[in-house]
């Protein structure tokens, strides 16, 4: 009687989800994310996205107009949520000083919700292809707009409160995702060695050379 029940509802979902189009669209998208990461970009095929999401190659035409456009829908997908993810580990409120702001970006960075062995595998996966994709290249760039202009944001008022010159605020902004960068591909390379806490120590030893006296040890740790 249990398998019966679970056969039929099984039916029932797939039943469901034929005439859900968003709902297929987001298992197409999940399917050709979860692939990526388990066997790379180059050998997610049409065939394994379907057989993993359950869903035909008719499918596919039907909503994306082809697996090009589903890569890059997918790249899209995997921006979003991790904006996102970001925007609500580093949101401290409207009077958080701006050395822990910096910080919170960097632990948020750092942390396991998103620097994983899926999501590094997928991020390295489309930076490899974005030069020959134009889809995708608009969506695997490590300097999001919101996020360059919160770290120059604090680093501009780091840099008043300091009596440091404006332009400082630029160079602590690109050196900061520079490094940030640096440690997903650390990490991709050697995940068992990679320390995360040495890392966002690593950070803040260049920032204290920028900013000294702003960013004392046993502020804003990775978690």
């Amino acid at each position: 009687m249990n398998s019966l029940e679970k056969d039929t509802g099984a039916r029932a979902r797939k039943r469901g989800a034929k005439r859900d189009p968003e709902a297929n669209k987001r298992l197409l998208i999940e399917a050709t994310l979860d692939t990526i990461a388990d066997i790379g970009i180059t050998d997610t095929s049409v065939s394994r996205i379907c057989e993993r999401s359950g869903l035909s190659r008719g499918m596919i035409h039907l909503h994306f107009g082809g697996k090009d456009n589903l890569l890059t829908a997918a790249a899209q997908q995997f921006s979003v949520e991790y904006y996102a993810a970001l925007d609500r580990m580093t949101d401290l409120g409207p009077d958080a000083l701006p050395e822990d702001r910096v910080m919170a970006v960097v632990a948020a960075d750092l942390s396991e919700t998103l620097l994983n062995p899926r999501s590094t595998k997928i991020w390295h996966a489309f930076r490899g292809i974005a030069s020959s994709h134009p889809g995708i290249a608009l969506y695997s760039s490590t300097q999001d707009k919101k996020l360059v202009d919160t770290l120059r944001r604090a680093f501009g008022d780091l840099s008043i409160r300091t009596g440091q010159d404006a332009a400082l605020a630029d160079d602590a902004t690109s050196g900061t995702l520079a490094l940030l960068e640096g440690m997903w591909v650390s990490y991709l390379t050697d995940m068992q060695g990679f320390s995360r806490e040495g890392a966002a120590a690593l950070v803040r030893r260049f920032l204290a050379g920028l900013y000294p006296g702003c960013f004392d040890t046993g502020r804003g740790q990775a978690g």
